[in-house]
């Protein structure tokens, strides 16, 4: 290869035995781009299954290990403490009470994420996001449903958007009761306490794509807090490529105290998009891709960003859209057909979660802190702040990625390029149709086309992403 060929693209005509073609749209000049070696021929792979390389996780780089090492233990306790002091915050709870209830609640956050965004040279704003709903399921009279939204906007591609959330209204046994004390500390100050603090950390930094960090309301009684901010986002048309609700990741033991699994998070995501009509998931289903949603590489992408020593955590991705017969507020987003997924904890403690706080037998019950590990939620908050960093920093997601329809063993991949200013190449992912997860790259540079010959389409999967001058690397888009 000379200094004028860009990574990928052969300078002659390729022979039946050679992998791969590729068509520069873009770039005449080589790229200095940090890839995976590309090899020569079909079956150079280190493992001899076929073209490219093995895999490998994106490591952290030094300003995102700064990041999670200002990831605060004690914060996150006290954000939950404070949280859960307010006695109730169900939805129906007092609005205006200024020691108890929703509203209390509401403020307090408000001005803890305005304290954020005074440090941030202007680069966060924040605002209460309101509208009034009408009677409704769990809605017995209008009540005011209010977002507390916290928006760091990024520098240079400030259109493309990541969503974190934790809803902070709580619950007793009872749905309907807004009287009665319900501190909510797992479900979910401890999925506020992690959008908070991830805010608070990253206030200070310059990410390249837009993070929103947000408390909602409403949830327990039906998403409707979500609901609406989902489809404010739609209705602006807004470009969101991720979103990730936190929602009961308050400790890693079960219903017995015995269980345990306290370096492990479960990340829910859902196969075949909520939002696909029955015509078109009949055709993904036709061709393959059942596991291929935007959800799911978003999945994919976390277990390859955030699983590792700097989060010290285990990422296990549950191929389903929630848990069985529930949800949370990443339902919402995935209606208007936006890539969502939901962490919670490995365990539920089903003996402490929506119980009346009571003492029975010199044992206490409900959702306190005293049944929370902060020491899980903090690792929690690092995986999440793994995740969207590396997604702020890396290119978009891929746009418009198709597959040839050709009957043949050459399959050319298109895609249209992606508009960041440091954006530096492609790469082409494969696996088997059994693989869970990609296992192969193959390097192809700052091109818009490339051509894998000798490589069925029938035993394998396709995929693209982007990759940037320092070498991070997008969610992948499946073709």
């Amino acid at each position: 290869m000379t200094s004028s060929e860009p990574l990928g693209v052969r300078p002659t005509k390729p022979s039946r035995r050679a992998f791969l073609s590729a068509s520069a749209a873009t770039a005449a000049a080589a790229i200095a781009v940090p890839l995976i070696a590309e090899p020569t021929r079909a079956g150079a792979s280190a493992d001899g299954t076929g073209p490219g390389q093995p895999i490998t996780p994106q490591p952290p780089d030094p300003e995102l290990l700064d990041l999670l090492r200002e990831v605060d233990e004690q914060r996150i306790e006290a954000i939950i403490r404070r949280l859960a002091a307010f006695g109730t915050r169900h939805t129906l709870s007092s609005q205006d009470d200024p020691v108890r209830g929703i509203g209390a609640a509401r403020d307090w956050i408000y001005q803890q994420m305005q304290g954020y965004a005074a440090l941030s040279g202007g680069r966060m704003t924040v605002e209460l996001q309101s509208y009034i709903q009408q009677p409704a399921s769990r809605i017995p009279v209008p009540t005011r449903i209010t977002n507390v939204v916290a928006t760091l906007h990024g520098e240079t591609n400030p259109e493309r958007i990541y969503v974190v959330t934790g809803h902070y209204d709580s619950r007793c046994s009872d749905v309907m009761d807004f009287t009665s004390d319900s501190p909510g500390a797992d479900d979910d100050a401890s999925g506020v306490a992690v959008a908070m603090e991830l805010a608070r950390v990253m206030a200070t930094r310059r990410p390249k794509a837009t993070i929103v960090f947000a408390a909602v309301a409403g949830e327990e009684q039906g998403l409707y807090g979500s609901d609406y901010m989902a489809a404010q986002f739609k209705a602006a048309n807004a470009d969101i490529q991720g979103m990730f609700s936190c929602d009961i990741v308050g400790s890693g033991k079960g219903d017995d105290g015995e269980q345990s699994d306290p370096r492990t998070v479960r990340l829910f995501a859902e196969g075949v998009p909520t939002s696909e009509t029955s015509a078109q998931a009949n055709t993904r289903r036709s061709v393959g891709g059942e596991n291929d949603g935007a959800s799911r590489q978003l999945a994919r992408f976390v277990t390859d960003v955030a699983q590792n020593g700097a989060t010290g955590m285990n990422v296990r991705v549950i191929y389903r859209r929630d848990r069985y017969g529930r949800g949370s507020d990443h339902i919402s987003f995935l209606e208007q057909g936006y890539p969502a997924a939901r962490f919670t904890e490995p365990i539920e403690d089903f003996a402490h979660q929506h119980q009346d706080v009571r003492v029975e037998d010199g044992k206490q019950f409900g959702d306190l802190p005293e049944f929370c590990d902060f020491a899980f939620i903090t690792r929690v908050a690092k995986v999440n702040g793994a995740a969207l960093w590396s997604l702020s920093q890396a290119p978009g997601t891929p746009k418009g990625a198709r597959m040839s329809s050709s009957q043949s063993n050459d399959t050319e991949l298109r895609w249209l390029r992606g508009t960041e200013p440091d954006l530096a190449g492609y790469e082409i992912v494969w696996r088997e149709t059994t693989s869970p997860d990609w296992t192969h790259v193959i390097p192809v540079g700052d091109v818009t086309t490339a051509t894998i010959i000798n490589l069925s389409k029938d035993n394998i999967f396709f995929g693209v992403r982007a990759v940037d001058r320092d070498g991070h690397r997008s969610p992948v888009a499946f073709t």
